[in-house]
């Protein structure tokens, strides 16, 4: 018997037991997996240790049995190094794998699904088809009455953390002026901005993000600092939009666009003002052009 705790291993230091109650399955189905594919780590000495790698290739051989794909297949695909022929998946059954790991708070499985989808989607589609919808869907739980607030607070902060790992994938190659996303001040849904981000990152756009719930003061020496061609400042609700901000960066002589509907009770106050994603994409993009 191998000794089994609830601390987090080293890297690369997995024990059995504890990679079967990660994948939610018996050791003896691991086991199994392991003399009929070959997958998995050798032994070393009496005890044989997953890597990171290992965990995250048996996570991904999970989805690719789940979706369809014969076992033996799904190990090949997972550990051989080829290509999967993975079946092709229909958004709606993203949104419900994703709907379920939140509720069940499994994040490790958010983590692998939302890193997949984002890979597989791009950011502009992830966001559209799949993860926007799957926030929808907890919001009509919140309207119905069913407060579910761990599910939502797994799911954000899994997404945020998503969204980051892939933006980081896309260093700019050569340095030049960026666009520089800001939530306004008070503002604390974020997504929206972060998958904008991802967005602009993928297509090689040079963009800044400064975060969330940001001073004012602060945001406005960003944008004196770092000269961005564009300015662009997100508010989901009209409590939020910051218009006194909007005119202080345009004063600075920074191009100033606002996003997101916080902005509409207020009128046309001369900004150019997005309310989706292409549209937001298309703005930055253009000013990054000239």
């Amino acid at each position: 018997m191998e000794p089994e705790n609830d601390a987090p291993p080293a890297a690369g230091a997995w024990a059995p037991g504890k990679v079967a109650e990660l994948l939610g399955v018996s050791p003896v189905t691991l086991r199994s997996w392991s003399a009929r594919y070959g997958i998995g780590p050798p032994a070393a000495g009496r005890h044989r240790r997953y890597s990171d790698a290992d965990v995250d290739r048996l996570r991904h051989m999970q989805r690719l049995i789940a979706r369809g794909m014969p076992v033996r297949e799904a190990a090949a695909a997972a550990f051989g190094g080829r290509p999967s022929a993975e079946p092709a998946v229909p958004a709606a059954d993203r949104v419900r794998e994703l709907a379920d790991a939140a509720e069940d708070l499994r994040y490790t499985s958010l983590a692998g699904l939302l890193d997949e989808t984002l890979g597989s989607l791009g950011p502009a589609a992830a966001w559209t088809d799949v993860l926007a919808p799957v926030l929808r869907g907890l919001g009509d739980r919140w309207q119905r009455g069913d407060p579910c607030f761990a599910p939502e607070w797994a799911l954000t902060a899994e997404m945020s953390l998503a969204f980051e790992r892939f933006s980081r994938r896309f260093p700019a190659a050569v340095p030049a002026r960026p666009v520089l996303l800001a939530c306004c001040p008070a503002e604390r849904h974020s997504l929206p901005m972060e998958a904008l981000r991802a967005t602009l990152a993928e297509a090689g756009v040079p963009v800044a993000y400064a975060g969330r719930q940001v001073p004012a003061e602060t945001l406005a020496e960003l944008a004196a600092r770092l000269d961005p061609v564009l300015v662009l400042l997100w508010s989901m609700t009209p409590s939020t939009a910051d218009d006194l901000l909007a005119d202080r960066v345009r004063g600075l002589g920074r191009a100033v666009g606002t996003a997101g509907p916080g902005w509409d009770h207020l009128g046309d106050r001369g900004f150019p003002r997005v309310n989706d994603l292409e549209s937001a994409v298309q703005l930055a993009a253009g000013h990054a052009g000239n």
